[in-house]
Order: structure tokens, then sequence, then C-alpha cells
């Protein structure tokens, strides 16, 4: 006997057909898919910026906060192209569901991806959707508008990385670690 269009009976069958879309409204799985997200006000915070006085000190930074801020620069740039696409509704749509894309594999995961039993590191994540937003934006009439808009949201990040410090930024952590039970 088969079910094949007939409806659920009984709230047990929906249950295994509605998991996706309660762990996507749970706001206790979305947090820690999130957790590499560091706030924006120390992200921000201007008493953790100076010149630096060496190359090697420029380089330093950049490596570290790269690491560290990486989900809050990754959405600076996707922000950069989002607004470049304001005046271009088809391309607007199209990044639209690519970020949707992005919440479901990269930002909104609580464990790794897993595909054909093998786990994939975030960071084979990150590149592979970069290279796929980028490719189809590319197939789309607002090529120079994508251009610039990632050259200027990489610009933002890599003069943010250069001038932020990194002694203070593990320290919010440890304050708040100590403040939790």
């Amino acid at each position: 006997m088969t079910t094949y269009g007939t409806n659920p009976t009984s709230a047990n069958d929906l249950a295994p057909k509605l998991e996706y879309i309660t762990r996507a409204n749970d706001q206790q799985n979305v947090r820690p898919g999130l957790a590499t997200r560091r706030s924006w006000k120390q992200m921000l915070d201007l008493h953790s910026f100076n010149f630096p006085r060496k190359i090697a000190t420029v380089i330093t930074r950049i490596k570290a906060n790269t690491v560290y801020f990486q989900t809050n620069y990754t959405i600076v740039v996707l922000f950069s192209v989002f607004l470049s696409l304001v005046w271009n509704p088809l391309s607007l749509l199209i990044l639209l569901a690519i970020i949707g894309a992005w919440l479901f594999l990269y930002f909104l995961r609580d464990e790794p991806l897993t595909v054909f039993d093998r786990e994939i590191d975030h960071r084979v994540v990150l590149m592979a959707m970069s290279v796929l937003t980028l490719s189809i934006l590319f197939l789309t009439d607002a090529k120079l508008n994508i251009a610039v808009a990632i050259v200027a949201g990489v610009a933002v990040v890599l003069s943010h990385a250069a001038v932020r410090k990194t002694e203070d930024m593990y320290q919010n952590e440890d304050e708040t670690s100590r403040l939790l039970p």
C-alpha cells in the first residue's frame, strides 16, 4: 500500500519533513552556526585601531584578523556585492538565491557539511561557494558592478585587517567565558 499523494494522518508523519524547517527556526541551532561570526561591536571597536609601523606587523595583523573575523569579512564582501546589484534586478534575484545557498551551506551550519559520508572542511565550502557565486553572477550583465564591488569589499576588509590590533581579540571571549556557568 502506498501513501503517495495522501494527507498525513498524524503529527509523527510530518515530523521528518518539518525537521529542517524547525532546525532553521530554532535559535539554539542558529547561534552555534553563527559562532564564528564575531561581534560587530568588537570588530569595530575604535580603541582597537592603530596604524602599524612595520610591514611585518601589517602582514601579521592581516593573517590573524582574516582568520578571526572570517565570517564577518565574508558578510562585508557579500553585502558590497548586494549593494552593487540593487539597480540590476535579475542579478539581484540570482544573488538572493545564492545567499540562500550561502546560509544553508555555510553560515547556519552547526555541523560540518557531509557529502558521501565525508566531512567537507568549512574553508573548502567557503572557496567553492565563492567561486560558484562569482561564476553565476559573471554570467549576468553586471560584470563591472560585481568586479568593482568585490575590489571595494576586499579593500575594506584588508584595510580593517591591517589597522585592527590583534592583542585584544580574545579578551572579550575570556571575559564572556568567565561569566557563563
